[in-house]
């Protein structure tokens, strides 16, 4: 199993300790583990179109940025999102601000947890302040392209749409005073800025990806 490239140990030991949680908060059903996108990987599904909290598509495609790509799968219900929401906005805000596409994609069934229908993501991106797409991937084929297993989950592109950061939030999801490794900031300044990402890799833990059936074909 991957945790940290590049990493030093301390940090890992920071890591495991703040994510230690009941198993509980990774319960729920899901497919079998699909395979992760390996870094330096192209985007997956770039045209594939989801439902945006304003009720237009969008696609990954259309959303890219000149710089780069953030690319966040999340829900509403998962106690480690509402952990991070206020600092995925941040981060997802800021990513817009320095010229990155930002997308969110919320590929929950929501006959397993109401809590992630549309209608809560519309009020929930009000209230953190989510200025970017949170969409609905409504086959989670989008999730299972990507390999995505877990809420949070975060995926940064380079301007060369190129994987270069796979993982997790940062090293805290709990007590954001005491975070010391801010992977996902500094993945997208570095992209931000041109530069490589220092850690490339980050051990994404939370809740599991409660996958969706097939979207019904239309006619």
């Amino acid at each position: 199993m991957k945790l940290v490239r590049n990493a030093a140990p301390a940090v890992l030991a920071a890591l495991l300790l703040a994510f230690a949680a009941p198993a509980a908060l990774a319960q729920g059903a899901t497919d079998a583990a699909p395979p992760s996108l390996a870094l330096g990987a192209a985007m997956p599904t770039p045209d594939t179109p989801m439902q945006n909290i304003d009720g237009k598509p969008v696609t990954l495609g259309q959303s890219a940025g000149r710089k780069g790509t953030l690319v966040l799968f999340i829900c509403n219900h998962c106690p480690w999102v509402k952990a991070w929401q206020s600092r995925i906005a941040a981060v997802g805000n800021a990513a817009k601000a320095k010229g990155l596409g930002v997308v969110a994609i919320n590929a929950n069934d929501p006959a397993a947890y109401p809590e992630d229908a549309f209608d809560v993501m519309v009020t929930r991106a009000k209230e953190v302040g989510y200025r970017f797409p949170y969409v609905v991937d409504a086959s989670s084929d989008v999730a299972r392209a990507f390999g995505a297993t877990h809420t949070p989950e975060a995926y940064v592109f380079d301007a060369k749409g190129k994987l270069v950061y796979h993982g997790a939030i940062d090293d805290n999801a709990r007590e954001p005073e005491k975070v010391k490794a801010r992977w996902l900031t500094e993945a997208v300044n570095a992209v931000a800025a041109g530069k490589p990402v220092a850690v490339a890799e980050t051990k994404a833990l939370g809740c599991s990806i409660k996958f969706r059936g097939a979207a019904p074909a239309s006619h």
